[in-house]
């Protein structure tokens, strides 16, 4: 059984919950969210063969980022050590997401053509909604063509306060002041 640090963080857009393997954060999911919770804890024991989950106070140091990003330091998160568990196509688009700068966007198609594979749009975007690991690997970066929101596991609300928080161009879908999170 594997041994792996987790933590319920408290954040602005809700609570999270932060999985890590040592010095790297292998699972961020929002608790609001139990389906995902559940993929992303199912996932981490077929991948190690077994879990066992015990409370640390700052998994992989990602509390003490998060708590830098969510203050305003908008880069906090670039650094954070991950380490996903995925297809090797997962593994590109998941490295791709993360050379998308805070404050930047990109398209399906876009990060379809930064990967090689500019045909595979749909299969970006499947990709991108499996991520285990929400706001590190930027999924919330990636916006439709047309500038407007589409999909996101954490709910289009927390996309759009994430790009606004970031100072991301893109076609809110609605008053960022009527944003309310449980």
């Amino acid at each position: 059984m594997k041994t792996l640090d987790t933590r319920r963080y408290a954040s602005p857009i809700g609570e999270l919950l932060l999985i890590a393997d040592g010095a790297d954060l292998v699972g961020l999911e929002f608790m609001d969210h139990p389906d995902r919770v559940s993929v992303v804890r199912r996932q981490l024991d077929r991948s190690f063969g077994g879990v066992v989950e015990r409370e640390s106070a700052d998994p992989a140091g990602a509390v003490t980022r998060l708590e830098r990003y969510f203050a305003g330091d908008r880069h906090a998160l670039d650094g954070q050590p991950v380490r996903p568990h995925g297809t090797t196509f997962q593994q590109r688009v998941w490295r791709a997401l993360r050379e998308i700068p805070a404050g930047e966007t990109r398209g399906y198609g876009e990060l379809a053509a930064a990967i090689g594979h500019p045909k595979s749009s749909r299969a970006v975007g499947a990709a991108n909604g499996s991520n285990l690991i929400a706001l590190i690997i930027p999924c919330h970066r990636v916006i439709a063509a047309d500038g407007s929101l589409h999909g996101y596991g954490g709910g289009l609300h927390r996309k759009q306060w994430l790009l606004a928080h970031e100072g991301a161009s893109f076609k809110p879908e609605r008053d960022p002041r009527q944003l309310a999170f449980v």
